[in-house]
């Protein structure tokens, strides 16, 4: 057999690879193109400053050990790699902080799944930018979709979900950039099937791998893409097959997935426009309540006075932000502070505010946050609007006996919250300002922002150190 049936273009990964080899640039309408934008931008400032950060230095050296030198850019380094050690390398980096966006129905970092791929390939096609604008969100389309389809089962099973779906976007974001048939990339898809992964065991102890999981994706969507350019099959049913990615990954909650979603309206329902830009360097799950720790902060005189706080989070990202309780309470890096309810809530409270130096050393050892984190709990928030927004909530209890409460619905970032241009421009600037100097970090954020009117290695001759 040396070639795909034609019936395979009738599945849903046929369907996601006819819709990504017809996609062109002036097909995507002008406001995901402009959302599409900003969504980079983002992604690249928070590449950026994860230089800043004892990791980068670490997965650069250990990268470099296997590959030697290359043609292609590491976000803010001097050095350049070769083209899948260079994705592996800007993966880790955009979504080494955590700090990179989140589209929140399908609890997927959609742009560490795709932006990865598409910066390095195309660097070293020497693509257009408005071909990688085309591949990116041809890719988000499908990252979203399985992150969507599954309703959060990935993890409920205990796999990261953005480590598995960029496996997959990243095939897709690779075979538009190349040039491939639907056929070429509906085999790219089914390749990926056997490569993606992404294990949760990070949240045990704060370890660095679900910094990789994107990275590693776009390695193996880009192998992927190349195997399938000259022949190469894969399965044409590599999410609903009787083995495929629905099956294995969701274990008991196979059931409940929405396979008619993967493929449903593509090219006119945008879902990448809905992805939310982070406020926060922390978990979004915890981005409600941040907002209501902060909002309460000025009605509370004396943080002596405070006798207790409870945490209204939704229920299903308990394991995940609030369990084991005792291990929240002093999280010993800043990973696992991130995914500490109890923490980044006493330090909202404290400080009034959350940024990067929220995660510094210092700022986990600071004895006021700890005191308060040990006196907080968490508990699901009847009130949430999870999964379309992660809503959340504060209770305080002051020594008087008064009761505080705050609650947040939409949390910001998203939907009629979403940060527009001049935020998310300026979350960049001070983002990419922990890497470049600031005139040249300004020079970059108006690049990016023009990155579909330029060749691809102009602009990121803007993101490279001095």
């Amino acid at each position: 057999m040396n070639a795909m049936p034609p019936a395979s273009l009738a599945t849903p990964a046929g369907r996601i690879a006819a819709f990504a080899a017809a996609l062109t640039h002036d097909a995507i309408p002008a406001a995901v193109r402009e959302r599409a934008r900003l969504q980079i931008l983002d992604g690249l400032g928070v590449g950026l400053a994860s230089n800043a950060y004892p990791f980068a230095a670490t997965a650069l050296a250990g990268i470099q050990a296997l590959s030697g030198p290359g043609d292609c850019t590491v976000l803010g380094r001097r050095e350049k790699l070769p083209m899948r050690d260079a994705a592996l390398a800007n993966g880790i980096l955009i979504h080494g902080l955590d700090f990179d966006d989140t589209h929140l129905a399908s609890i997927v970092h959609a742009t560490a799944a795709c932006l990865p791929a598409a910066l390095s390939l195309a660097e070293a096609l020497d693509a257009h930018g408005s071909e990688l604008l085309a591949a990116y969100a041809a890719g988000m389309e499908v990252a979203i979709r399985i992150g969507a389809a599954v309703k959060a089962g990935f993890h409920h099973a205990g796999f990261h979900a953005t480590g598995i779906v960029s496996h997959f976007s990243s095939a897709v974001v690779a075979g538009r950039l190349l040039g491939l048939s639907a056929e070429q990339i509906l085999s790219a898809q089914g390749i990926a099937s056997s490569s993606a992964a992404g294990l949760q065991l990070f949240l045990e102890e704060g370890a660095w791998t679900k910094r990789f999981h994107p990275g590693w994706g776009a390695v193996a969507g880009i192998t992927a893409a190349y195997l399938a350019r000259p022949g190469f099959i894969g399965p044409s049913r590599p999410y609903e097959g009787k083995f495929g990615l629905f099956e294995t990954h969701l274990q008991a909650h196979a059931a409940e997935a929405d396979i008619g979603c993967l493929a449903a309206d593509l090219g006119t329902r945008w879902e990448l426009a809905e992805t939310a830009i982070k406020p926060y360097p922390v978990c979004h799950f915890i981005h409600g309540a941040a907002d209501a720790a902060i909002a309460l902060r000025a009605a509370i005189p004396d943080l002596a006075a405070i006798a207790a706080v409870r945490v209204l989070l939704p229920g299903p990202t308990l394991p995940i932000v609030a369990e084991p309780a005792a291990d929240k309470l002093r999280p010993q890096t800043d990973y696992a502070a991130k995914f500490s309810a109890p923490f980044v809530i006493a330090t909202c409270l404290v400080r009034g505010y959350f940024g990067l130096a929220e995660l510094l050393p210092e700022a986990l050892v600071d004895p006021r946050i700890l005191a308060l984190a040990g006196r907080t709990t968490c508990a699901a928030d009847p009130d949430t609007a999870f999964p379309a927004y992660f809503s959340g909530g504060v209770e305080v209890e002051l020594t008087d006996g008064r009761r505080l409460r705050q609650h947040v619905r939409v949390n910001s970032g998203a939907g009629e919250r979403r940060l527009d241009q001049a935020a998310v421009a300026a979350k960049f600037r001070a983002a990419a300002g922990m890497a470049l100097a600031p005139a040249q970090a300004s020079r970059a954020c108006e690049a990016i922002l023009a990155i579909d009117r330029r060749p691809v290695r102009e602009t990121l001759r803007a993101l490279a150190a001095a």
